[in-house]
């Protein structure tokens, strides 16, 4: 049965929940960015200096990779409450604790001022960044995805995952400006603080526009369908619980299909910063600059992935990117080692738009795979988790890498390898973009093999619509 909750929404409406999300998520991930490009470049120096540079560096970014060690921690917090009492609220505290981490970042002294205590505070902020993000993801995506027009969910969903390359393209554009403006020396001193207080300013008009949509349709239906029925079989008590007991074979297919999608972005545009700078002895402006264009095409193309993966739907158009960035990675080291500015511009531009392919419908594909009454908690948990394993040490690994081999080719099998992994999870899937969101997880069983919308990936669903029937 349609509700009158899962109707679509005017046009009007849409775009404002697609303005929220993309907004929230674009600050969020400004945040996020800023960190590893800063870790890239200057956090050696300013907060574990008197090493070998290759080494500080690989010390930076150890802090880098704690805020991905966070980011479970919020999937699983913000999962929670996110399918207790809905999206909205938890997208709120989210931009919160991004913004006001990010901010204090900017006032943190140097270890030249207070010695080991200023690499202890950047990594309890860090831990703050990590687990805000751990939660806005999933929210974000979620608040699109129950709200949009089912036949084109994926070109919807896929506008909060613009928010990456926009906020990639806002934290590269504000330290391209300033390493190009101000001396080295100015830059170290106070420069890179401005990026880090800007957030403070971008959180104000993030939360003006959040506060302002509605909470999402399918979420309240099913809450109200708890309450008329008094039974609970419409939201979980413990989504948690419940999600990895029905859903558990859907949340190993999300996290490997975020491997090869996490693993080539952060070597594409954070380790890419290290080599350039550090192997290729080039500078700083010309790594940044060529992120910079590469991630305003990234921006560019990402919905029309999402809008084909509603005609062919999300298997295919994820496959094409997972194979796409393990056959691009050996041309990408090898456009970057000419030195030339216009092949390392190629060189990331394709590894973005392959990438794209997979970041494109990710957002709807894990939406699909979970019932509304737990989908906060499974999105958030495939695509978190999975992180502490792929992007978290993908730069530590590949700078480790360069600096044992003096060479690429380590690095492009680790690519590979990931790639391999993602291909295998997506097969394992059926494809989703036919189904209902209000009915994922909740049909009757007799409706199971029958080819309908609700059918799960795979028979940890099947149980789900069983047990959840009042």
């Amino acid at each position: 049965m349609v509700t009158s909750a899962s109707a679509p929404p005017t046009p009007r409406s849409l775009r404002r929940i697609v303005a929220a999300s993309l907004v929230g998520t674009t600050i969020e991930w400004y945040d996020f960015f800023l960190y590893g490009s800063a870790a890239a470049l200057i956090f050696n120096k300013l907060f574990f200096p008197g090493s070998d540079p290759l080494v500080g560096t690989l010390l930076s970014f150890l802090t880098y990779a704690v805020g991905f060690a966070a980011r479970p921690v919020g999937a699983l917090v913000f999962g929670h409450y996110g399918d207790r009492i809905g999206r909205k609220k938890l997208l709120v505290l989210s931009l919160l604790l991004m913004g006001g981490a990010t901010f204090a970042i900017g006032l943190l002294p140097t270890h030249a001022a207070v010695g080991s205590l200023a690499p202890v505070l950047l990594t309890t902020l860090r831990l703050v960044q990590g687990f805000a993000l751990g939660g806005e993801w999933g929210g974000a995506v979620l608040l699109v995805s129950e709200h949009g027009d089912a036949r084109r969910r994926g070109f919807w969903a896929s506008w909060p995952q613009t928010g990456a390359p926009a906020g990639q393209l806002l934290a590269t554009a504000v330290l391209a400006v300033l390493t190009a403006t101000l001396s080295d020396a100015a830059f170290e001193s106070w420069g890179w603080r401005v990026p880090f207080l800007l957030s403070g300013a971008l959180v104000g008009v993030g939360l003006w526009i959040r506060l302002a949509v509605d909470e999402s349709p399918v979420f309240k239906a099913a809450l109200a369908k708890t309450s008329a029925s008094g039974t609970g079989a419409r939201v979980e008590k413990q989504p948690l619980v419940a999600v990895v007991r029905h859903h558990w074979r859907d949340i190993l297919v999300a996290m490997g299909a975020r491997m090869a999608e996490n693993i080539s972005f952060y070597v594409l545009t954070a380790f890419i910063l290290v080599y350039v700078t550090e192997h290729l002895k080039l500078s700083q402006q010309t790594a940044l600059n060529a992120v910079l264009i590469a991630s305003a095409v990234h921006f560019a193309v990402i919905p029309g992935w999402g809008a084909l993966s509603d005609r062919l739907g999300r298997r295919p158009v994820y496959l094409f990117g997972a194979a796409g960035v393990g056959l691009w990675i050996f041309p990408f080291f090898a456009l970057l080692d000419t030195g030339n500015f216009g092949a390392m511009v190629l060189a990331v531009t394709v590894g973005l738009v392959l990438h794209g392919a997979m970041y494109a419908p990710q957002a709807a594909f894990f939406s699909e795979l979970f019932a509304t009454r737990m989908r906060y908690s499974g999105a958030s948990i495939g695509a978190q988790f999975s992180s502490v394993a792929a992007g978290a040490p993908a730069p530590m690994i590949a700078t480790a890498l360069l600096a044992e081999h003096g060479s690429s080719t380590p690095i492009s099998l680790y690519v590979i390898g990931a790639g391999v992994l993602t291909v295998i999870a997506v097969l394992c899937a059926k494809e989703t973009r036919t189904r209902d969101l209000a009915t994922v997880g909740e049909a009757p069983v007799s409706s199971v093999g029958s080819g309908g919308s609700g059918s799960g990936s795979g028979g940890a669903g099947d149980r789900s619509r069983q047990s959840v029937e009042p």
